[in-house]
Formats: structure tokens, sequence, C-alpha cells
């Protein structure tokens, strides 16, 4: 059995592999419902800011960071050509109308920045707990979702077909920017 170190050296890349699939799927247009077999509309799009990491031959890094509202994302693209990887990502998901906002960083899947949909305040104090359960719950579904969607991917990493398929259709995609 490997160590915990030994184990995340080892595995380390498959947060950032599972967010640059991530990118190719929204990119894409691929349904996140059928992925992840939901009965709810979930949709995903890139949000506000996209960091990708490429690792130099000598033990250097070029980091690109794409932040704003409007930004475009040609040097990312740029940077999966010269072999990068999505490190973070911001991402708005959507759940029925239900709108989500939250960024992932793929060495830890650390979720941060969630914004969840309001929940009416002007209760009293009575409400609250049913207020803090909503919110606990809206953080849930996202949770459930991201976790479903690594599950997703696993299965076609790991399948026969990931070389045949699943990887082509990636550098397809990169190869067409």
């Amino acid at each position: 059995m490997l160590d915990i170190a030994t184990a995340y050296n080892k595995y380390e890349f498959l947060g950032n592999d599972f967010l640059t699939w991530t990118w190719f799927l929204i990119e894409n247009d691929h349904n996140i419902s059928s992925i992840l077999d939901s009965k709810d509309a979930v949709t995903l799009k890139v949000g506000n800011s996209i960091v990708l990491e490429n690792k130099l031959g000598d033990k250097s890094k070029e980091k690109i960071t794409i932040k704003g509202d409007q930004a475009g994302l040609e040097e990312g693209t740029t940077a999966l050509k010269k072999g990068a990887f999505v490190t973070q990502i911001n991402l708005i998901c959507k759940i029925n109308e239900d709108e989500y906002k939250f960024t992932i960083k793929g060495d830890s899947f650390n979720i941060t920045g969630l914004k969840t949909p309001k929940t009416d305040l002007s209760g009293n104090e009575d409400e609250i707990e049913g207020l803090v359960l909503e919110k606990a719950s809206f953080c849930f579904k996202i949770f459930e979702i991201i976790d479903t969607l690594f599950l997703k991917y696993i299965e076609q990493r790991t399948s026969d077909d990931w070389n045949n398929k699943g990887l082509q259709e990636i550098k397809a995609w990169i190869g067409s920017f």
C-alpha cells in the first residue's frame, strides 16, 4: 500500500487533468446533465478566471492566469497547445433555475468562493435553522455534482477506450485553436 505522500505525488496530475477535461466538456457543449445521469437540467460555464500551468523541463513552471468577466481565453488555449493543464477554474453551474458560482483547484479539489442561490432572509428568528439547512443543501448539491463529474471522468480515463477516443477528442479540440 502506498503511503499518502507517495500516492499524492504519483497521482497529483489527476486533478489538473480533470479540470482540463471539464473545460473541454464545456467548450464542446457536452450535455452535462446526461453525463451526470441527472434528472435536473445542469449546465456549466467557465466563469471569470482560469489558471493554467505548464511544467518546463528544468523544474520551472509557466503559470498563465486569465481573469475578468469579458476576458478572452486565447492565452489559455495557446498554453494548452504548449502542454499546459488547468490548475484552477472558476465555474458557473446552473441547476434548473438556480445559479452557483465557485472556484475549484485541481491539486486539492478545494472549492472556494461558493456563491449559492439567494435565500429569503426576511423571516423571523425561528426560521433561521431552516435557512441554514437550505444553504447547506445548496452546498451539498455542488459537492455532489463535482464528485459525480469526477467519477465519470475517472471511469472514462481508466477505460480501455481512453487512448483511442477520449484523449484523441481532447487533442483534436486543443489542435483546433
